[in-house]
């Protein structure tokens, strides 16, 4: 099986002025289509990983040999970070339900919440994700990863580990030919565009069903 770039919801200047179309655009036709493409490259010999789902994959990288693994650990957290981030991106949804409930419980208010989230984006050093996440404990955290790491690969720190709801891409060319050097306007901008339509669904799969 072949992993295959996703269409996205929605056209390159349907965020904007947030986040322009010609970032987006270079961001999933070339950024994002390079880790699928090597992603596939990678697995045409491993055929023990190359039928599984991606969420799947994601969570056996530890199990890759490891002459590949840097290259393969790269290339699938490539592909499944920026899935989940341009998923979640739409115009106009409002946080509600059990997610902001959840939201209020864990952070006190939505306000401190959003302030640690921008906090954690900023000063991310080099390149990254900074992510929501439901730990196994059914509580939400806000942390960070390098590369193309994600919450849900097995063998980083437990304090890390979880499933995503939302995640924002903080490596330069998600942001650089609009904002420059300017992180933290790409960061606020951010607000603007999270889908919490997406983050809910998330959210209430796991909730319910623990991790």
């Amino acid at each position: 099986m072949n992993y295959k770039l996703p269409d996205l919801l929605y056209d390159y200047d349907y965020l904007e002025p947030f986040f322009d179309k010609q970032t987006m655009e270079i961001h999933h036709t070339k950024h994002h289509q390079t880790y699928v493409s090597n992603t596939n490259l990678a697995l045409e010999k491993l055929y023990e990983f190359s039928g599984l789902d991606i969420n799947l994959l994601i969570q056996k990288i530890d199990e890759v040999p490891f002459n590949q693994y840097n290259y393969i650990r790269n290339n699938v957290g490539g592909h499944f970070n920026h899935t989940v981030f341009f998923k979640g991106l739409k115009l106009g949804t409002k946080l509600k339900n059990n997610l902001k409930d959840a939201i209020n419980r864990d952070f006190g208010s939505f306000e401190n919440f959003k302030e640690l989230f921008e906090k954690t984006a900023i000063s991310c050093f080099g390149s990254g994700w900074i992510w929501l996440i439901l730990k196994n404990t059914n509580k939400l955290d806000v942390v960070s990863t390098h590369n193309q790491d994600n919450p849900l690969m097995r063998n980083i720190s437990s304090e890390i580990r979880g499933y995503p709801i939302i995640c924002l891409d903080v490596w330069e060319h998600a942001y650089y030919l609009k904002f420059q050097n300017r992180r933290s306007e790409y960061v606020k901008s951010f607000w603007f565009t999270v889908n919490w339509d997406e983050a809910n669904k998330r959210f209430e799969s796991k909730v319910i069903n623990k991790i």
